[in-house]
């Protein structure tokens, strides 16, 4: 699955995205709406990682969906 595909299905996908990463909140996940720079940085600030490892995290999770 590709990002665009995501987005396009974010409402649908915004429940993987909960299960995935616990510690984002439902509005960290709305307003991220498929935005994937903005879920990188939301993963970013509640698990302390860098926007390097948050992309990794997201590039592995696509790849699995």
């Amino acid at each position: 699955m590709n990002w665009d595909q995501v987005k396009g299905k974010w409402t649908e996908m915004s429940g993987r995205v909960r299960q995935q990463w616990g510690k984002l909140t439902d509005s960290d996940v709305e307003e991220a709406k498929g935005d994937r720079d903005v879920l990188a940085g939301k993963i970013q600030n509640q698990y302390g990682v860098t926007k390097e490892e948050a992309e990794r995290q997201i590039d592995d999770w696509l790849s699995k969906n």
